[in-house]
């Protein structure tokens, strides 16, 4: 396990004063990351002219590197409007993969989050401030914010400190110009304004206390009420792999008592993730075009990549697009998905070769990369680093499933012209977790939260059908069947044949048994793992055409959005957890 806070090169992007770009960089690769991160600062979402304005690009530029990102599924675009898209979220989980620490510790903070009844983080270093890897929260009234991504000023940190204990010189003189540059923590936008100077001033004590100690505190510095309490997690040879940290807040803990409390069982983790990271097996080397698992292209790329793939795909773009295509731009970020787990260190010639780019495109791109700190190398090999995570994956790392399926319902809603839904399941119950109407003058209109039985709804059916086969036959010992039209199934042996029928069909559909008139027909959406977490529908009147025809012409526009927004949920959900809402 290597470390994961080397010192940033000289042109980090969070020097005060940026360098200037070596003549190799590819400036509209830069002016992409530019709006990425401009996007990042404003939440995900930002008018096209507010880009500009944040980036100090033309609005001309904008609006051609907005349609480029989009072409790449990597932002949405609403008229002048756009948003992060999860498909984005592959750029930061290529680092995490490569990084590791998230598969092999996350499991241990989220235990250490269950026994000590307070939120759990792990961070690495990033310049002169801390990035989080991964968050494990507790889930109360009063809940803190961070998301994984979010870059903190090292010295208004409880794991500051501890990572503070590795910096060279030249990392202690960039922290006090960036102190001169931006007293008031501008550049740190997940975070209020710096007040004082306080936590700048103790910081170097702070150091070597967390030096003497092994353990750092923080009382408050961030904003009035929060504390926290860090320990150092070190790989066999002693470095700092990343730093675990326990988060609370002053009407439950002083510094002094979460210290007293937490200190023991945080310590007891950080030993058993030492200990994983001393027997974890090296990674397995992946190399050549198609042998990788993690990060993956744009759904355009998919099954493309090799020496015509990529250059097919860009074509197609171009000629499509035209001059709103930015060809090198999309070459740039494709780059970074040649990393990933068992690609933790590539040399030029693999990024070339795992992402089909011409020898020389893959090396202005990894140039710039390094340029931005996103890339360091060190010999031939090249490495992501944690501002990867900067772009987006802050915002977009707190998507819920509704947010994610927004935009596919929408999508076809306006393909069937008929309004549809998103529903979980719920006892015996189904929910609506989502619901785009068609317009019509007679329409289907869902409420989001609303509540219906699930056996006689295309989406309970859907989900109950899904369940292994002892929860469903608990499912429907227990569930009371009643008759609420005249065609509702009621005997619990043909709801359960019905059943079987939708497990082989994949999907599931409901004429006049909720209500009379009223059709639905539904598919299942599935998690990583495969698991059915989702049904989506659509719903119509029943005198729209019949049954078959539903059928044949609503199942595959239904499977299709199922698809893409499968696609979404698997990229956001490799690292994080996705609640519904």
């Amino acid at each position: 396990m290597t470390s994961t806070h080397e010192a940033p090169p000289a042109d980090s992007a969070l020097s005060p004063v940026p360098p200037v770009p070596p003549e190799e960089a590819v400036t509209p690769l830069m002016r992409g990351i530019a709006v990425l991160r401009g996007l990042t600062d404003a939440g995900g979402a930002a008018t096209l002219s507010d880009l500009g304005r944040a980036t100090g690009l033309a609005r001309s530029t904008v609006d051609r590197v907005a349609a480029t990102l989009a072409r790449m599924g990597y932002v949405h675009l609403d008229g002048s409007n756009a948003a992060l898209a999860p498909r984005l979220m592959e750029l930061g989980n290529a680092y995490l993969a490569a990084l590791r620490l998230p598969d092999l510790l996350s499991g241990h903070a989220d235990a250490l989050a269950d026994a000590l009844d307070e939120s759990v983080s792990l961070a690495v270093a990033d310049g002169d401030g801390i990035r989080f890897i991964h968050q494990a929260i507790r889930r109360r009234a009063l809940s803190l914010s961070f998301r994984i991504g979010d870059l903190l000023p090292a010295e208004r940190t409880a794991p500051g400190p501890l990572l503070a204990t590795e910096w060279s010189a030249q990392d202690w003189a960039r922290w006090r110009e960036r102190q001169l540059a931006d007293p008031e923590d501008t550049g740190f936008p997940a975070i209020p304004r710096r007040a004082h100077d306080a936590a700048t001033a103790d910081f170097p004590r702070r150091v070597e206390e967390a030096r003497l100690r092994g353990w750092a505190l923080d009382d408050q510095l961030i904003e009035p009420g929060l504390v926290a309490l860090s320990v150092a997690v070190r790989t066999p040879d002693g470095r700092i792999a990343c730093v675990a940290s326990a988060v609370s807040h002053t009407s439950r803990h002083s510094a002094d008592s979460l210290r007293d409390s937490l200190l023991p069982g945080l310590r007891t983790a950080v030993t058993t993730m030492e200990r994983e990271l001393a027997i974890a097996p090296p990674p397995e080397r992946l190399s050549g075009p198609n042998g990788a698992s993690g990060a993956s292209g744009p759904d355009a790329l998919k099954g493309l990549m090799g020496p015509t793939g990529l250059a097919a795909w860009t074509s197609a773009s171009k000629q499509e697009l035209g001059g709103e295509f930015i060809t090198s731009l999309a070459r740039g970020l494709t780059a970074i998905t040649a990393f990933g787990e068992g690609r933790a260190e590539l040399t030029l010639s693999e990024v070339a070769e795992r992402t089909g780019l011409p020898r020389a495109t893959a090396r202005r791109a990894l140039i710039t990369l390094q340029h931005l700190g996103h890339v360091t190398v060190e010999g031939r090999a090249f490495r992501l680093t944690p501002r990867i995570l900067s772009l987006g994956f802050p915002p977009l790392s707190k998507a819920t499933l509704t947010h994610i399926a927004r935009p596919h319902l929408t999508a076809l809603t306006g393909r069937v012209k008929n309004s549809t839904s998103l529903a979980v399941l719920a006892d015996d119950h189904v929910q609506c977790a989502l619901s785009v109407t068609a317009g019509r003058i007679m329409d289907v209109d869902i409420a989001a939260g609303s509540r219906v039985p699930a056996y006689a709804t295309s989406a309970g059916r859907v989900l109950v059908a899904s369940l292994p086969a002892e929860r469903r036959a608990t499912w429907l010992a227990h569930v009371r069947l009643e008759a609420l039209t005249p065609r509702t199934v009621t005997r619990p042996t043909d709801l359960e044949a019905i059943l079987e029928r939708v497990r082989d069909d994949g999907y599931a559909l409901v004429d006049d048994e909720l209500e009379e008139g009223l059709r639905s027909i539904a598919v299942p959406v599935r998690d990583r793992e495969g698991v059915v977490v989702a049904a989506v529908n659509v719903h119509m009147h029943s005198g729209r055409g019949s049954a078959a025809e539903c059928v044949m012409d609503i199942v595959p526009e239904l499977r299709a959005t199922a698809d893409s927004l499968e696609a979404d949920l698997h990229v956001t959900g490799r690292f994080v957890h996705v609640p519904v809402s």
